[in-house]
């Protein structure tokens, strides 16, 4: 086997672009072959050229413009240079102290929104960290869509931070960003999910334990019925592992499996008509005495739907939701709740992201998973089933 024969794919297609940028003269803006060019010309797959052009894109020989396309950096030649010595650990500029070697001390975080306290303390917990450590955070929502998750992931490299901590979007695709980071080595924590089958970084609390607590407090209340609920509109991996928690729990009880408990194909939309909406039907219908949410926020949709159909909580309905919805401060907690130390994974996750940075290289070392174990904190919304 030659030496080009054992050349990555990805790398062959780093150095095509780099020669062609050398022999055509090409000047900064100028736009370089699409993805789709670039798959038929190597015949490779689309993975593998974002891989490459995130590469070439950490090293400052291109720029990415989303719903654009790639084109010739200001810094290119100097880049190209460069590349023919040793490239620098995950793109971050020369190790001689340079420029573009200095280090920026900023942290990029990506985030579907901050609407509730398990974000809010989850942030915390990361600008407390990096505060404490000299770094800065820059923080940009993706609003749940991945296309816009990979923009800001895109923007965030394109400022020049030194890492990334991501709390991905609940999705059945990957992002392209997220595979192409864990490919060429830039540093980066996943938070609160990982991809299933993609070895990374990540800190997540555990999903299935989490809901066998929750089975448990309501079994031994004397529920029978209990019902869980997401309004995530995808069978993600998250709401797959809490019902699979859920399922087991009710299994070693010896408990039968009711399909018509697992309540996850809606959605909860702001100027829904609460009286039409299948799940006020289902609880003014006493269908469960219990329930189990997914997140905070439904937990409180339940609370009010049980009110308005003119039912108690807990005497008629018992809720457990995951995360506290109703109090930054735990003493004044209303809901009983999943605990998962948001504001701990938090600070664990940033200062993973920092020994990341400080071992100087994604390769070669063993991925980081940390999973947390959660506690069930027991308040007002959950007691024993009323007696017909």
């Amino acid at each position: 086997m030659s030496t080009a024969d054992r050349v990555p794919l990805y790398q062959k297609i780093q150095d095509y672009i780099r020669d062609l940028i050398e022999s055509e003269g090409l000047k900064e803006g100028d736009r370089i072959p699409t993805e789709k060019e670039l798959m038929e010309r190597f015949n490779v797959s689309k993975i593998t050229v974002v891989n490459a052009l995130s590469g070439l894109a950490n090293e400052k020989v291109i720029s990415r413009v989303p719903g654009r396309g790639s084109f010739v950096s200001g810094r290119a030649k100097d880049a190209a240079a460069d590349s023919h010595g040793t490239s620098p650990a995950f793109g971050h500029g020369a190790p001689d102290g340079g420029e573009a070697g200095k280090r920026q001390g900023v942290i990029g975080l990506v985030m579907p929104s901050i609407y509730d306290f398990f974000a809010i303390r989850l942030v915390e917990g990361i600008r407390k960290t990096l505060e404490e450590r000299g770094f800065r955070c820059i923080i940009l929502l993706s609003g749940g869509e991945l296309q816009k998750e990979i923009e800001a992931i895109q923007t965030l490299k394109d400022i020049g931070v030194e890492g990334l901590l991501i709390f991905p979007v609940d999705e059945e695709r990957y992002n392209d960003e997220i595979l192409a980071m864990k490919f060429s080595g830039f540093p980066f924590v996943l938070i609160d999910r990982f991809l299933p089958g993609v070895e990374t970084n990540y800190i997540a609390s555990d999903g299935r334990m989490g809901a066998g607590l929750a089975v448990e407090h309501l079994w031994e209340l004397g529920h029978r019925e209990i019902a869980i609920c997401s309004d995530s509109p995808l069978q993600t991996i998250t709401v797959q592992e809490r019902i699979e928690g859920y399922m087991n729990a009710l299994k070693n009880k010896g408990a039968l499996i009711n399909p018509a408990h697992m309540i996850t194909d809606f959605r909860m939309d702001e100027g829904d008509e609460t009286e039409r909406h299948p799940l006020y039907r289902y609880i003014r219908n006493r269908m469960a005495t219990a329930y189990v949410t997914l997140n905070g926020r439904l937990g409180v949709e339940i609370y009010r739907m049980a009110r308005q159909a003119g039912l108690n909580v807990p005497g008629d309905v018992s809720i457990v939701s995951f995360d506290d919805p109703t109090s930054v401060v735990e003493d004044f907690s209303l809901f009983t709740h999943v605990k998962q130390f948001e504001q701990d994974m938090g600070c664990r996750a940033a200062e993973m992201l920092l020994q990341i940075i400080e071992r100087g290289s994604g390769r070669g070392f063993k991925y980081m998973k940390t999973l947390i174990e959660p506690e069930l904190v027991v308040r007002q919304t959950s007691g024993p089933p009323r007696q017909a």
